[in-house]
Parts: C-alpha cells; structure tokens; sequence
C-alpha cells in the first residue's frame, strides 16, 4: 500500500459512509493479572448506538494515521509451516469468508490468544475486530459525473483490529444536587482509551487496486518503535525495517564508501540528488509506480554524481555486505533525506545546535578563523536574531 491507498481508506472511516460498510465489531477484554481473555462481546455494527459507533470509527481512523515505515508497515507473512493451524495470514483469510459470525469470532479468538500467550500487557486491555467491505472507485476522467465516477468500484473485504489499553478513572470530588452534599466519585468501571490505541492491523494490504491477502499493514504505537514480538510471533510476519533504521543503514554505507569526514558541498549534492528521484517520482502522478529505492547501482551513481571520487559498484557492494550483509539490500529514498522526519538537517557543536534545510546546506562551511575552527554560513540578507540585526564583524574592528 502506498500513502494515497492508506488516506483513502482512512477517510471512509466515518458515519454513513456508502464506500466503506462495517458488518460486525467483536471486543474482547483482557485482564492484565491474569492476562486471559476475561470477556468477550459481538454483535452487528450497525446495532450500535450512533456515539458508540462515532467513537469506533474515530479510533479505527487513528490505526491508518501514522507515516508509512514510521508507524506503519507493511509486513509480509512468513511462509506456513506443514501442520500449523493457527498462522494469522490463514485465520485472516478464512475470517473474511466466514458467513458464520461466530465462526468469524472464532478464528478471530485464536489470534487473541496469540496475543497474550508470551506478553505481560501493563493493564488491562481491549481487541477490537470488525470485518466489512471497503470499495475504492475507478478514477474519475475530466469529463465524467459524480454518477459516472461510481459506474465501476473495486471492492475488497477487508479486517481490522485495534488495541486499546484501559485506565481507572481519577478519583474527584462531586457535589450530589439531590443530598445536596459534597462526596467523593464512585465511578469504578475502567474507561477504555480508544483515542489513544497501542496498535493494530489492517488485512488485507492493498496493491493496484486489488486485495494482496500475502501482505497485512501493521500500526505501531509510537514512531520507529515496532513490536517485533508482536510482528514475528503474533502475525507470523517476516522482519520490517524503520525509515530510521534505513537511514541508519544508508550513513553507515556511505562512510565505509567515503570514510566518516566529508565537505558541504558532497553532502548537498548527495541529498539533491536522493530528493530529485522522488521530484521525478512525485511529477509522473503515478499512483502505482514503484517507491524510489536506493541499492548498490543506484548508490554509486549517486555518490558519483555528488562529486565522490572513486566509486565503484563493487567498493559499494563490499560495504553493504560489511554493513548489512546483504549486497541486494535496498533503502527507500524516502527514508534517506532528512526531509522525511525533521524537514531539516541539524548540525551539532558544542556551542549551539543548528537545523537548515537540505537544499541550503552548500552555504555551509568549516573553516579556521583566528586559529579557531568555525562554522561560516552564507546568507544573502540581513541576519535577524530575537528581532535585532546583526552586525557584520568587519564593522566592530
């Protein structure tokens, strides 16, 4: 799935919408102590009253909201073993097919009991499973209506499920108008945090416009923080790389390319050149064009085209092996320039922390001033500093 697949299907999570059609929600509660399945609870979505289905809807929408390879994955599952009857991929599968509900609630259990089989949860905790269609419509032309535009639509069962950690309310002191009289609350029933969910799943994954029932979209709690447990043992995943972590992997190649000291100017040129294949992937418009990827080829014509000296694929290709032991490993341009988190570089010292963009970072500069390493940075107008101009050092002498 890309990130135009995501938004889509995120927006439809709201009230009375005719693209996307909830059938059933099944929660189960689990206590925290004796992490077992305490209760469980189904019924048809539509059965729920409007606040209730209000706050679902907000809560799913929360699932699908985080960045791609940041708070969502796209996980590919592990091949099945001979004899395994509980891999997630085969449970997901068939629960989308079930026409019986509590077979559906069925297959959906087995996947709960995954979930709390190795892991001590904090607190009590709520899985919430819905199941329903989800349908895309064909793109719409210039010259086509409303109508028109609803002709044709993909559609794709799909499920979800959320997670979701409970907390006892606070306690607070009221006034009872009726014994007119202060007192303390009495509220002792666990206040589920759906705005807030610890993770989930979305399966099937989505691939031009069609269900990709090999791969499941996996949403973390907090950013480049997956749960490799849950990934590995809970879905039957294959490993995931973090945006972070590839650009982790990215530096480390390029300094066993390069070495670790490198000037301004091979910095700038380095992520002109990452952001102008992504420029050339965001103007062809193309929805289902492959992501931009970095291997060994594409690494060495980029160290190359920066003004690096002696590059060859084959020095590239050691240091991939030396560093991910793998010479066909490929990064995402995205992950790569510092646009992708932060929208800046930052720059360190001891004296102060600076952040400038990418594309400015050629008017940066070391250099030795009165026997002194300094920062020197180009500007081409006056430099502001809490509302007062700067000075030009040549005036003060």
């Amino acid at each position: 799935m890309n990130k135009k697949d995501i938004a889509d299907i995120r927006k439809r999570f709201k009230m009375d919408s005719d693209l996307l059609k909830i059938a059933d929600i099944y929660n189960v509660y689990i206590k925290q102590e004796s992490n077992e399945i305490y209760h469980e609870a189904s019924s048809s979505f539509s059965l729920l009253d409007r606040e209730q289905q209000e706050m679902f809807l907000d809560n799913f929408k929360k699932i699908l909201g985080g960045k791609l390879d940041v708070k969502l994955f796209e996980v590919k599952f592990q091949r099945q073993e001979e004899g395994q009857t509980d891999h997630t991929q085969q449970l997901l599968y068939e629960g989308l097919r079930r026409d019986d509900v509590n077979a559906w609630k069925a297959d959906m259990q087995q996947i709960t009991l995954k979930m709390i089989q190795d892991t001590q949860y904090e607190k009590d905790m709520v899985v919430t499973f819905i199941r329903g269609n989800y349908n895309k419509t064909t793109k719409r032309q210039s010259d086509e209506t409303e109508i028109d535009m609803r002709d044709e639509v993909f559609t794709t069962p799909f499920i979800l499920c959320s997670m979701n950690q409970t907390e006892l309310p606070k306690r607070s002191l009221v006034f009872d108008f009726i014994e007119k009289e202060f007192k303390s609350s009495l509220l002792v029933d666990p206040v589920i945090k759906l705005a807030t969910p610890i993770g989930g799943f979305l399966f099937p994954s989505f691939t031009d416009n069609a269900a990709d029932i090999h791969h499941i979209m996996y949403a973390a709690s907090k950013a480049n923080k997956p749960d490799f447990q849950f990934i590995e043992k809970v879905l039957n995943g294959d490993e995931i790389m973090t945006a972070e972590e590839d650009k982790a992997v990215f530096e480390e190649i390029v300094k066993v390319v390069i070495g670790d000291e490198v000037n301004s100017r091979t910095l700038a040129g380095l992520y002109d050149e990452i952001n102008h294949m992504l420029k050339v992937e965001e103007d062809e418009k193309d929805e289902d064009s492959s992501v931009p990827t970095l291997d060994t080829v594409e690494v060495a014509r980029v160290l190359k085209a920066s003004g690096v000296k002696d590059v060859s694929i084959e020095k590239v290709e050691r240091a991939f092996q030396q560093v991910v032991e793998d010479k066909n490993y490929e990064m995402k341009a995205s992950h790569i320039v510092p646009s992708y988190a932060s929208k800046s570089i930052k720059i360190s010292t001891k004296v102060a922390n600076i952040a400038i963009s990418p594309q400015d970072l050629r008017y940066v500069k070391q250099v030795n001033y009165n026997g002194k390493r300094c920062i020197l940075i180009e500007v081409e107008e006056d430099t502001m500093i809490e509302g007062f101009k700067l000075l030009s050092e040549d005036l003060l002498e």
